[in-house]
This record gives C-alpha cells, sequence and structure tokens, in this order.
C-alpha cells in the first residue's frame, strides 16, 4: 500500500480565488509511475496536474511531469507558473520574497523568477522551445464548420488561421470580434476532422480587445478538456501566430491576454516577445497564482 501524498491546489494567472485555471500540485511524487501520475491526473480531472520529484541535477528546483487527464504532456503554462509560486512559498514562508525556482520539464530546463509581495505570488518565466511552424493545417471552410462561424468570421486584418508548435501543439483561429468569439463552440463531426487535418488536439481562438490586447478561448475536448480558462504554453506559442501575421517588430513586444471569460474564470497573462533579425528570439510568459487548498491523496496500487 502506497502512503497518501501531499498536493496543493491553485488557481493560476489570476489574483483572485475561484478565476483563473485550478491547478493540482502533487509533491513527493518520486515513487509514482507513470500509469498512477495518469490516473491520479484523472482523479483530479482539472486540466492539468503536475507531480513533483526531486531533481536529477541538484542545482535546480524539482524535476515535474504534467499531465493532461488523458495524457502527458512535455511542457505546459499554468502548471509551470503555479507549481513554482507553490514551490516558493513553501521554500520562504508567508512573508515577502523574491526568488528563482528551476524545473526539470520533459521539454527542458524553466527557470522562474517570482515575487511575492502583499501576499500575492506573481512570476515569470522563458518558454523552454521557441515557437515554430507545425505540418498540419487549417483549412478555412472546416475550421468554420468546426466553430459553428461563418467563414467571414474566421480571420481579421493580417491574421488567419494556422498551426504552430513548441512543445504542443496548437491550432490557431483568428476570429472577427468579440461576438464570434462568444459564439464559437466546437461542432462534430467537423470538429474531429479538423483535429486530424491539424494534426492537433486543441484550437486557441482569439480577437483584438483593444491596443496590446487580445481576447482568447482554448478548446481541446478530444484531450479531455472541453474549455481551458487559461493556457500559458498557447499564450507562448501565440508568438509565431503574431510574427506571421507581421505585427511583431524588431524588439520587445508586450501584450495582455485574458481568457475565460466565457466560462465565469477571467485570467489574465501577460506575453513579452523580443524579436532579432525578424526571427523569434525570446518568449516570456507572466501571471499570478493563489494557493487555494491542501491535503492528502492516496495513489492507486496500480492503474486502473
Amino acid at each position: 500500500m502506497f502512503r497518501p501524498l501531499p498536493f496543493h491546489t491553485l488557481d493560476v494567472f489570476t489574483d483572485t480565488p475561484y478565476r483563473g485555471n485550478p491547478l493540482a500540485v502533487v509533491l513527493e511524487a518520486d515513487g509514482l509511475s507513470t500509469a498512477q501520475m495518469q490516473a491520479m491526473a484523472r482523479e483530479f480531472n482539472l486540466s492539468e496536474t503536475i507531480f513533483v520529484m526531486a531533481p536529477k541535477d541538484p542545482a535546480n528546483t524539482a524535476r515535474v511531469r504534467i499531465f493532461f487527464p488523458t495524457a502527458e504532456i512535455p511542457f505546459a503554462g499554468h502548471p509551470t507558473l503555479g507549481c513554482a509560486a507553490l514551490l516558493a512559498t513553501l521554500r520562504n514562508g508567508e512573508g515577502d520574497f523574491t526568488d528563482k525556482i528551476t524545473l526539470e520539464e520533459e521539454a527542458g530546463l524553466v527557470p522562474v523568477e517570482l515575487v511575492r509581495k502583499d501576499g500575492l505570488v506573481t512570476g515569470r518565466f522563458r518558454a523552454p522551445v521557441l515557437p515554430h511552424a507545425h505540418p498540419g493545417a487549417a483549412p478555412l471552410g472546416l475550421l468554420a464548420r468546426s466553430l459553428g462561424l461563418p467563414e467571414e468570421k474566421i480571420g481579421f486584418s493580417s491574421h488567419q488561421p494556422a498551426v504552430f508548435q513548441g512543445g504542443p501543439a496548437f491550432l490557431y483561429a483568428p476570429v472577427a470580434d468579440l461576438d464570434a468569439l462568444a459564439t464559437a463552440r466546437p461542432i462534430e463531426p467537423y470538429w474531429s476532422e479538423l483535429m486530424e487535418a491539424g494534426q492537433v488536439d486543441s484550437a486557441y481562438l482569439y480577437t483584438p480587445a483593444g491596443t496590446g490586447s487580445f481576447r482568447a478561448r482554448m478548446f481541446s475536448p478530444t484531450a479531455g478538456i472541453p474549455e481551458d480558462p487559461a493556457t500559458g504554453s498557447a499564450s507562448a506559442i501565440l508568438a509565431a501566430q503574431l510574427l506571421q501575421s507581421g505585427v511583431l517588430p524588431e524588439g520587445e513586444s508586450h501584450f495582455s491576454l485574458v481568457q475565460g471569460v466565457e466560462m465565469g474564470r477571467e485570467s489574465r497573462i501577460g506575453l513579452n516577445i523580443r524579436v532579432s533579425g525578424g526571427n523569434l528570439a525570446e518568449v516570456r510568459i507572466s501571471g499570478s497564482a493563489v494557493t487555494l487548498a491542501r491535503g492528502e491523496i492516496l495513489p492507486p496500487s496500480e492503474a486502473p
């Protein structure tokens, strides 16, 4: 019989409990098998669960593995930020602090810079993989049918659908306005056809919401996530979509991304992009996290 393991839940990319994206962090997970981790992620049934283990290199803070309810993924933004915020708080206590947490993720090392001030932890990290093109397709007609939108509502200005990756991969669907964003929803059988064409399991929709700001939604029902209130990895990979759309000048650009509004879980994500020689040189994600609950969970003796 395995002993119970400590866990915490946090809401990430928000400064308000019960908003943002919920996350489960399981500590002392070194003895767990992949099958056990997957079963526990399915039990939590959140968009992602992250498992914390001793680092392979003692110079780093921890080794982590991240799971959807249905599969492991190499990198994700809200588990990275939430886990780092928790580990820094456990290490420093409840007072103000500045700290750096380095996580060994399947996609690579991810250093996270953290500050706790007036009870709120904020952090920022650099994407471990620069986003780049993906071979999947995003056919306009199929995309429109899969979202229940007319074709003229797909795309705006120089922004057109495309598929990019940076660890995970996403189909990017710019939509014309906030009404189209609110109306969109996955519709079968077209959705499954779109995911097959794109060679992905997720689509990220976005539309302008003021200067330097976008509103977004992310659907991934085939990965067990009907809709995600905040998707840090998709936000980072959005940099490649914005570069292709011709809206990134040389040097630094900053964008504010608001996601989860339609779910009643408003999330706010900061996106900083550095372009050098017309190419992406660095992508950083920032946001806040609040701890909500803690307890113990008994691992399965074997995976169901």
